[in-house]
């Protein structure tokens, strides 16, 4: 039975990775401080280890790893629900991630190691899409501590595939405008738009990847967009939200500049994930948005977070 150490297992994207793997026999352990994911979601399931704690923790990830003995490495784990915690962010981020390389040094079990970074890497992007060899340039906490951790895992000697995510949606999406407008909308808030540009991608579109790579058998390391490749405003999210409640508004929402800590358009180019991992990304945007609105229609929105300070 091959074996899969989620860091961040109870978050958005490490849920979903869960309910994909388990059915296909594979055994998972999950580590987290449940911060910002939810324990419910990592209890009580078969052929799943919940070790409940920090990546901070060294300790910890050692005795884990050395227990688990993983194949596979998907570290999911981030601080990014305080802009302004930037001892949290360091600890998480990048000690934390240090940790977790660390580790795998000392067990011989694992493959492949896949990481999770944010698209705020790249800071205010000189050329769109934005290709992988562009500048580094993170301008919030979350951003330059993600990216710390990533740089020093490209140091490490071991295959690292670190994946900069455009925005993924689906199942628990606890981040961005498509709740926010969701739920504001539904509780007849009042709403505004940034006046910014992001890329989506559809959860299934982002398994598949994780699919890819996983069974790929060549030794792969490196750095890789994911993305459609498409920008879309903040205000065709908000028109879409508003038809499907079917909503007659009396008024535009106002359009807003980004903040000071937000980027104006970040979208990604994925040419070369999509020529290396035989990927390319099915679903369009708008499904992309009226799937992830049928799931709160069945589930609800809980928690809303953010890693800008002026959201």
């Amino acid at each position: 039975m091959m074996k899969i150490l989620i860091t961040g297992g109870a978050g958005c994207l490490g849920s979903n990775i869960i309910e994909h793997y388990i059915p296909k026999g594979y055994k998972i352990c999950v580590i987290d401080n449940f911060a910002t994911g939810k324990k419910e979601l990592v209890s009580g399931l078969d052929n799943l280890t919940l070790y409940e704690g920090s990546i901070f923790n060294k300790d910890l990830v050692e005795d884990v790893f050395k227990e688990f003995k993983p194949n596979y490495v998907i570290h999911s784990a981030a601080s990014y629900k305080d802009p302004e915690n930037f001892i949290e962010d360091i600890n998480t981020n990048i000690q934390g991630t240090v940790n977790v390389a660390n580790a795998v040094k000392k067990v011989s079990s694992v493959e492949k190691f896949i990481n999770f970074q944010t698209a705020l890497c790249y800071g205010i992007p000189k050329k769109i899409p934005i290709p992988i060899d562009h500048s580094l340039n993170p301008i919030t906490s979350y951003g330059i501590t993600k990216t710390s951790g990533e740089q020093f895992l490209m140091m490490m000697d071991f295959p690292v595939i670190s994946l900069r995510l455009a925005n993924i949606c689906g199942p628990r999406l606890s981040i961005g405008p498509i709740p926010t407008f969701y739920k504001r909308l539904k509780e007849g808030k009042d709403c505004f738009c940034s006046d910014s540009y992001r890329d989506f991608l559809d959860m299934s579109d982002f398994l598949s990847l994780i699919d890819h790579i996983i069974n790929n058998k060549q030794s792969v390391k490196g750095i890789f967009n994911v993305s459609t490749g498409e920008g879309h405003s903040i205000k065709e999210i908000f028109d879409i939200v508003a038809n499907y409640l079917k909503l007659n508004l009396e008024k535009e929402p106002p359009i807003l500049p980004v903040g000071g800590d937000d980027i104006k358009t970040v979208v990604l180019d994925p040419k070369t994930t999509e020529e290396l991992f035989s990927w390319r990304a099915k679903v369009d945007f708008k499904d992309i948005i009226i799937n992830q609105l049928n799931w709160y229609d069945e589930y609800g929105v809980s928690d809303i977070f953010s890693h800008l300070k002026n959201s």
